[in-house]
């Protein structure tokens, strides 16, 4: 019997899901989700990934059930699962929808591509974001993305018959647990839990509740937890299609009167294209992932690698109390805002003057949200080695006084710090001997002292940088990366409102790796 393998990989869900459809127009099908083990023991993966990938599979596997599919997990690499599939009944094609993944999961996709060119096996990708794979051209890449969105959803498929799927060939042994597989031990303990049910409780909220408070409350950790979408891990597995959140946004606001929450849900949809847009520098050159993006900045940081400092900074002991309270609640939620995503970016790069690759390794542990193309772009944006966009320095003083000027973020998530009085609460080792043994908090004992001179430690960084970016072979290989990489700018057809072009920190995404 001819049959159809259609293979969920960060496409966790049955509404418009193209691969699927394609799949049961072919004919038979056969579900399967795989759970390979040197995916799972890349740098940027933790257990909590892991966690609420398995609980979007289970989610997954009653919504196949709903329609008369099953869902079949099996273990291994994609290649020996396929090959062993195919030995004791072969298919004629598999499905599943393009990813632009990390690099682990770009080789395993090439070695499916060899083994289904060996094997005869037709394997079709569709698209599921707007993404574009192959030859591209920046000026078209707005116009497309908006038609990609605009095209009708796929509803799920009404209930089959028994004829339309495959029973499996043999059973596979049950999952591995998290240690078996390798996964590193801490996972959240309040992260976000998995699946599309969970998603769209989510999007409700957001669309007829949250989104209110979208425009002006998501740089703050204080008010962000509410006012940020906090869908960025469901589109990351693919619980949600970015076509479904970008038209139920549109069809909210348009029975909307003018008002926040109108604007709220128009800014959503700008935000969903950025995503894309810097995914789509993932897809364009992988490398970016390894490699600084300009190539001039190659050495202006590897050479000086701190192993302390970045100790320091993964276990919140830098001593500015702004960054430590954001690195206890990464630890304890798997999740924050942008703008403090992007803070702790800027310390690890410019005082701490250490190079991205390691930092956006454990970064891209600590976030539930984890999207490669958002986070490598934005490593490197933030890090200043792009070579085409402006130097962005977050001073972590300055955001604790602009965005929890009452120091209740960094009292809830620092006790050691709750009695310590509000005009030393954000640079602590200055205070006096008399005013530590009023508040019980001594310097070096109870609270570190701050890794580096922070003034003058930024200053130094940014003329490193600066001194680099203006080499003239530098400033010359600008344009050839704005020319492949560079946003075109929103234009008046556009459903989202004109925003400021990319070189401005408050015009970064505010999903994935910003969310």
């Amino acid at each position: 019997m001819s049959y159809s393998v259609v293979w969920f990989k960060r496409d966790l869900r049955v509404f418009d899901h193209e691969a699927l459809r394609l799949a049961l127009c072919a004919g038979p099908v056969l579900c399967v989700y795989l759970v390979e083990s040197s995916l799972l023991r890349q740098p940027d993966v933790a257990r909590q990934h892991h966690r609420f990938a398995m609980e979007s599979v289970d989610d997954l596997r009653r919504q196949l059930a709903q329609i008369g599919l099953s869902l079949q997990v099996l273990t291994g690499e994609a290649v020996h699962v396929f090959d062993r599939l195919h030995a004791l009944a072969p298919f004629a094609a598999l499905y599943s929808h393009q990813e632009t993944g990390n690099a682990a999961s770009f080789e395993r996709d090439k070695a499916v591509a060899r083994w289904c060119r060996q094997r005869g096996v037709a394997w079709q990708q569709p698209r599921q974001q707007g993404v574009v794979r192959g030859p591209l051209n920046r000026d078209h890449w707005q116009r497309q993305w908006r038609a990609f969105v605009s095209q009708p959803c796929i509803d799920a498929p009404a209930r089959l018959p028994a004829a339309a799927q495959v029973p499996l060939p043999w059973i596979e042994p049950t999952v591995p647990s998290d240690d078996a597989l390798g996964l590193p031990a801490h996972c959240p303990p309040e992260r976000q839990r998995g699946g599309r049910t969970e998603a769209l409780r989510v999007l409700h909220s957001f669309i007829h509740d949250r989104a209110v408070a979208y425009r002006g409350g998501i740089s703050s950790p204080l008010t962000a937890p509410d006012a940020c979408s906090r869908l960025s891990p469901y589109l990351t597995h693919g619980c949600l299609s970015v076509r479904e959140v970008v038209q139920a946004c549109q069809h909210a606001w348009g029975g909307l009167p003018p008002g926040r929450q109108r604007e709220g849900l128009r800014a959503m949809v700008g935000r969903l294209a950025w995503r894309d847009h810097f995914i789509q520098k993932l897809e364009t050159q992988p490398d970016i992932e390894w490699r600084n993006l300009h190539r001039g900045y190659n050495g202006l940081r590897e050479g000086g690698w701190n192993p302390e400092h970045f100790q320091a900074l993964t276990e919140g002991r830098t001593g500015w109390p702004m960054v430590d309270a954001c690195v206890a609640m990464l630890r304890q939620t798997g999740w924050l805002n942008f703008r403090m995503r992007a803070m702790l970016v800027s310390v690890a790069a410019y005082p701490l003057w250490l190079h991205w690759r390691e930092p956006g390794h454990w970064l891209a542990r600590q976030f539930i949200d984890y999207e490669p193309g958002i986070h490598w772009s934005q490593m490197q944006m933030q890090s200043g080695t792009t070579g085409i966009n402006t130097t962005r320095v977050y001073n972590p003083i300055k955001q604790a006084q602009d965005h929890d000027p009452q120091g209740e973020f960094v009292r809830h998530w620092l006790p050691v710090l709750q009695r310590v009085p509000d005009s030393w609460l954000w640079q602590p080792w200055r205070m006096p001997p008399s005013v530590q043994s009023a508040c019980g908090v001594r310097l070096d004992l109870d609270w570190p002292e701050p890794l580096v001179d922070l003034e003058l430690a930024t200053r130094r960084a940014k003329a490193a940088l600066h001194q680099r970016r203006a080499l003239p072979q530098v400033r010359a290989a600008q344009q050839a990366i704005v020319q492949q990489h560079g946003s075109r700018g929103h234009n008046d057809r556009h459903p989202a409102p004109r925003r400021a072009p990319p070189q401005r920190p408050s015009a970064g995404p505010q999903l994935g790796l910003f969310d």
